[in-house]
């Protein structure tokens, strides 16, 4: 290769570059002056170098060409030994887990959160921590009212080992204060917004504080994000702090007397007052980043992840599994009864057992509710999902009625269709002492779920009075009953004072998708179930979990009004077809196929029990006899049809006696039903008296009756007309029947009430068909 350099104040000469040139020299680009001062553009001139220097350079050029060589070869082995189908480990993409902190905090909070933080930390890769972003809103208010062992206890679970595989960040978007401040001391970093403030941690602390500055430094020790002084400082308000800078240049926080103790000493060369004795600490974003306590400051949710080198932030149970959401969809519809939520559990169960990666449940819910205890059972279960589970989310799509509701309720997130309801009455009628009795549950499921624990006795208990309360001095927004609103504190007439009550909550008829949203019970709307499986994460619907499609298909079929009166009537016009046909044919076939068909589909719907069917079945049986057995219409048509009705009726719905005006529709339906189907009974009768005679096919099923004429030629068989007015003998007495001789035929004749003796001459006066009467001749 040659290639021509270019020299200024020197005749251009060419030159020729080797290779080993090459390497030496592709790295230096720029000009250099030679020691003539001549310039030189591109490679340098080797020829005005040293012979010394020429030769180091060549030897280096060469060991730097073995070298490359090496690797390439190192390569080229390598490549060869990777088989090209292999498949290559994709990019992963880097998410994080967006937590909104409750501002105040109660003990129940605390402790959900400590739970929360523990599945997350055991649903974690192995050897990855996840990002956990704690956020405090701009609205945060309240903080002077969370408990300082409910701090504590979140704090140190944040600060301990149990939570190893976790990295916990505080993102502080607006006033933080109280006790509130000591979850984000105990993180391992802080980033803050525009608005962000960290103020007073005493504030509205009553009980013994002695103990406290000493608990906020060793939680604050544990992870060295906030200098002592200023702990103690946020503190302790009596105490005064600075940023003082000593001889050296060294800056750092002082408070309190080792602050007096700097000043007394004389190294200082400047300060700058932070919080003066006194006066409560408040340390806004500015200083926060400044003394760079605060990782970062951001505007927004988005920009937090980005500086935590994440994709995104997804709010906690949003898509609260780590990694790749992976589900199987539950459908909960109809009646709600002991084998299919049996069933149900043992279908989940079997999605999480061997080497199955299923993290995610989606609960599709179109029930109208209709047994209590398998309701909170299964509600229960699905609000304290176990590792490797990590989310269970609902979706509304038709109604969660009655007890369903609890089951929705249960559900982190629950998403509505925008025209799906949400409580009110269903298909079991539920008493306030059901619901004491469940109420400790209940509370569980609201800590789980972060709702309103007398907004969900509300929707159970119609009865129940719940308000909207407004705290008077920060405005927040509390929903709770009279009771629960200072059941749980020292001075209940104080804390009363503190809320403002307002509008009782209308829950008698369930919520509509708005309203539920506006109330917090629902986390969204969504047009359908794809749209939801992709809010909570999934890339599209998941596949239904234990896909016996015959068994949906019935259950589904059993919710058909229309062909569950198809098949009632089909019945009893098989029936009744089947009495005006001699023995048993076709239509007793139909008939039991249909009635079978029919307790088969509301059996799997939830709603047919035993005594359901054996009320239908006695009550066949019954008008089976008075068909068969003893016809006409007595005890057996009557009972029987009643105990058919009563059968029908119960099948199409879980209850006895109704409570509530949708059970009385409900019942309504029911007997609807059953009318309708009994009335094929006689439109069996029309079509096999009226109809099916002139249907070729079916004129074998009819027994038809033998016309005037085959009678009467069967009865002139038989007749003895033409002995009427002829005289005979009798042969035997006649006392009044007997026999006598008409010529050479001897017949039973009957005197006409006189007694004959035998040889006494009679003479015929009526005949009668085979009747003959006589009367005796007087000589």
């Amino acid at each position: 290769m040659r290639q021509r350099f270019v020299f200024e104040g020197f005749t251009p000469h060419p030159m020729t570059v080797t290779a080993r040139d090459m390497f030496v020299t592709e790295n230096q680009p720029s000009t250099t002056v030679n020691s003539r001062g001549m310039k030189l553009h591109g490679w340098t001139n080797r020829m005005t170098e040293p012979r010394r220097a020429r030769l180091q350079r060549g030897f280096a050029g060469w060991v730097v060409v073995l070298l490359l060589f090496g690797l390439s070869c190192a390569a080229a082995a390598q490549a060869q030994d990777v088989d090209p189908s292999t498949p290559q480990p994709e990019t992963t993409v880097k998410t994080g887990v967006r937590i909104d902190m409750p501002v105040p905090m109660s003990s129940d909070a605390a402790e959900s959160l400590v739970a929360t933080l523990i599945r997350i930390n055991a649903s974690a890769p192995v050897g990855q921590r996840v990002t956990v972003v704690l956020r405090y809103p701009p609205d945060s208010v309240g903080g002077d009212e969370t408990e300082f062992e409910s701090a504590l206890r979140l704090a140190r679970a944040m600060s301990g080992n149990e939570l190893r595989q976790v990295r916990m960040v505080s993102l502080v978007e607006g006033t933080v204060d109280g006790h509130s401040t000591l979850p984000i001391l105990a993180s391992d970093l802080l980033i803050v917004g525009p608005n962000a403030e960290i103020a007073n941690a005493a504030q509205g602390e009553q009980g013994e504080v002695d103990t406290i500055p000493l608990i906020y430094q060793s939680i604050a020790k544990r992870r060295g994000l906030f200098p002592a002084a200023v702990v103690s400082a946020l503190v302790d308000p009596e105490l005064e702090l600075a940023l003082v800078s000593k001889v050296g240049g060294e800056q750092s926080f002082a408070a309190g007397a080792t602050l007096d103790q700097l000043r007394a000493d004389g190294g200082l060369l400047g300060e700058e007052v932070i919080s003066a004795s006194g006066v409560p600490l408040r340390l806004d974003a500015k200083q926060l980043r400044s003394t760079r306590i605060a990782a970062g400051l951001v505007e927004s949710v988005d920009q937090a992840a980005e500086l935590l080198d994440l994709a995104e932030l997804k709010r906690e149970n949003e898509n609260a599994a780590i990694g790749e959401a992976k589900g199987v969809l539950l459908e909960i519809t109809g009646s709600i009864a002991s084998g299919r939520a049996r069933r149900w559990q043992s279908n989940l169960d079997s999605t999480l057992s061997g080497s199955s990666d299923i993290n995610t449940w989606m609960i599709s819910i179109d029930s109208i509710g209709g047994n209590l205890d398998d309701s909170f059972t299964i509600a229960g279960w699905f609000a304290s999902p176990q590792p490797p589970l990590q989310t269970v989310a609902g979706l509304v799509r038709g109604e969660a009625r009655g007890d369903s509701a609890i089951i929705a309720l249960a559900c982190k997130p629950l998403l509505m269709k925008p025209d799906a309801r949400l409580g009110g009455p269903g298909a079991q009628s539920i008493a306030p002492e059901d619901v004491v009795r469940y109420e400790e549950l209940i509370d569980q499921i609201a800590k789980q779920t972060k709702r309103s624990s007398a907004l969900i006795r509300g929707l159970l208990d119609t009865e129940l009075a719940v308000y909207r309360y407004t705290h008077q001095k920060t405005g927040r927004i509390r929903y709770s009953t009279e009771e629960d609103l200072a059941g749980d504190v020292e001075n209940p007439d104080a804390e009363r004072a503190k809320w403002e009550r307002g509008e009782r909550i209308d829950l008698s008829e369930g919520l509509s998708a708005s309203e539920a949203v506006l109330l917090g019970l629902a986390d969204g709307e969504s047009p359908s179930l794809e749209a939801a499986s992709r809010q909570i994460g999934l890339p599209a619907t998941p596949p239904v979990v234990a896909d016996r499609g015959l068994v949906r298909l019935v259950e589904r079929l059993g919710r058909n009004s229309t062909l569950s009166f198809l098949l009632l009537f089909i019945g009893f016009a098989a029936i009744s077809a089947e009495a005006n046909a001699p023995g048993l044919g076709v239509p007793a076939f139909l008939a039991i196929v249909s009635f079978s068909l029919f307790f088969w589909m509301k059996f799997l719907a939830g709603t047919a029990e035993w005594l359901e069917l054996v009320a239908l079945s006695v009550g066949l049986i019954c008008i089976g006899i008075e068909l068969f057995v003893v016809p006409g219409f007595g005890i057996f048509g009557v009972g029987g049809l009643m105990l058919t009705v009563l059968g029908v009726v119960l099948m199409s719905q879980t209850f006895v006696i109704p409570h509530n005006v949708y059970q009385l529709n409900l019942l309504s339906k029911g007997i609807w039903l059953a009318l309708g189907g009994a009335a094929g009974m006689v439109g069996g009768f029309i079509a096999m008296r009226i109809l099916l005679p002139h249907v070729p096919m079916f004129q074998g099923l009819i027994m038809e009756a033998p016309d005037a004429e085959a009678i009467d030629e069967a009865e002139k068989l038989g007749d003895f007309g033409h002995l009427m007015g002829q005289s005979g003998v009798a042969t035997t007495p006649l006392r009044p029947s007997g026999k006598a001789r008409f010529g050479n035929e001897i017949l039973a004749v009957v005197s006409d009430g006189t007694s004959v003796s035998a040889g006494e001459p009679v003479r015929v006066i009526l005949v009668q068909a085979t009747k003959v009467v006589v009367e005796a001749i007087e000589n």
